[in-house]
C-alpha cells in the first residue's frame, strides 16, 4: 500500500474521523520510533490484548494506526465471541483474529498458517498472550485434501499457494490439510478464512464442518482472486448459503446485522451467519469496545 493511499485509509477508517490528529500522531511515531528499536515492537492493543508488530508488518499496521485494521469484521468477532466458542483460524498469519478472540473474549481457538516464518511469529504473538494452552496453533496449510502444496514464503502477509504457471525462487513445500480431518469430532463455533484466493479449496474440504450446527459466523475473503485458482467465488459463497448461512453487513456503532445480497465488495470479507437468534442475542448483549480512546 502507497503512501497515499495509506493516508487516505487512516483518515477514512470510522475510528478515526472525529480523531483525525491522534491518529495522524499515531502514524508518524511509528514510522519513527519503530525503526529505533531492534526487532519487533509489543504493542497494548484492545483489552489486555498485545501483539508483537515489526517495520513493514502491513497485515498488522493499520491497529496501530487505527485501533482494528478490518474494522467491521475485528468488531464483529468482538461482539459476537464468547468464552464458550471454538474459534478456527485459516491463515492466521500473525494472529491478530485469533488474538481477538481468544485473548480479548477468551475463546479457545485452532489456528493454521502454512509459512514457517510467518508462523514464528504467531506463536509468539499467541506467547506474550499467554494463549499457548488455550490455541492450537500448526505450521500447516489448509486445502481440499491432505498432501503437500507450493507456497510463496516472502510476500509477508500475501503469502499463498503458487497458482499454476507460478515459479518463483523463494517458495516452500507446506504439508497441507482438510478442516474436515482436523476438526473431526469437535464443534467449531466461528470460522474465519483468508488464504489469498484459496478459500474455495478450504471450503470444499469442510463439508462436516459446515454441516455442523455449532457453527454459527463465517468471515471469509472473497474478492476476486480465487479466478487464478480456478475457483468462482459466486460459486463458493452459493455453497455456503446453501448450508444455511446468509450474507451479511454488520454496522459495528449499532450493532445492526443488515442481509447482503452476495459478496461483500466493500470490505475485503464477507460475512454469513446462521442460528440468527443467537447470534443476535450475543450482538446485543455484548460489552462496548474501547480502543484508543473511543468506545462503542
Amino acid at each position: 500500500m502507497g503512501l497515499t493511499k495509506t493516508l487516505r485509509y487512516i483518515l477514512n477508517h470510522p475510528l478515526n474521523r472525529p480523531h483525525r490528529v491522534a491518529a495522524m500522531k499515531r502514524f508518524v511515531n511509528w514510522q519513527f520510533g519503530s525503526r529505533m528499536v531492534p526487532g519487533a515492537v509489543l504493542i497494548d492493543w484492545v483489552d489486555d490484548a498485545k501483539m508483537m508488530i515489526r517495520p513493514g508488518d502491513h497485515g498488522l499496521t493499520g491497529n496501530i494506526y487505527c485501533g482494528l485494521q478490518e474494522f467491521e469484521d475485528m468488531s464483529y468477532l468482538l461482539n459476537v465471541t464468547t468464552p464458550e466458542d471454538l474459534f478456527i483460524d485459516v491463515g492466521a498469519n500473525a494472529g491478530a483474529y485469533s488474538i481477538l478472540a481468544c485473548k480479548a473474549r477468551g475463546a479457545k481457538g485452532h489456528c493454521y498458517e502454512p509459512v514457517p516464518s510467518t508462523f514464528e511469529t504467531l506463536k509468539s504473538n499467541l506467547n506474550v498472550n499467554d494463549l499457548a494452552e488455550q490455541v492450537k496453533a500448526m505450521n500447516v496449510g489448509i486445502a481440499d485434501k491432505e498432501g503437500t502444496l507450493r507456497f510463496h514464503s516472502d510476500l509477508n502477509c500475501e503469502n499463498r499457494v503458487l497458482a499454476e504457471g507460478e515459479n518463483p525462487s523463494n517458495s516452500i513445500d507446506v504439508p497441507v490439510h482438510s478442516l474436515d480431518s482436523l476438526l473431526e469430532g469437535l464443534n467449531p463455533t466461528i470460522l474465519k478464512v483468508d488464504v489469498e484466493g484459496f478459500e474455495g479449496a478450504v471450503v470444499e474440504g469442510a463439508d462436516s464442518v459446515l454441516s455442523n450446527p455449532s457453527l454459527h459466523s463465517i468471515i471469509i475473503e472473497l474478492r476476486g482472486h480465487g479466478a487464478k485458482f480456478g475457483f468462482d467465488e459466486d460459486a463458493v459463497l452459493k455453497k455456503l448459503l446453501d448450508y444455511g448461512f446468509s450474507s451479511r453487513e454488520y454496522d459495528p456503532f449499532t450493532r445492526d446485522l443488515r442481509n447482503l445480497n452476495g459478496l461483500n465488495t466493500e470490505v475485503g470479507n464477507t460475512l454469513l451467519t446462521r442460528n440468527e437468534d443467537l447470534v443476535m442475542s450475543r450482538l446485543e448483549q455484548a460489552d462496548k469496545i474501547t480502543i484508543n480512546g473511543h468506545t462503542y
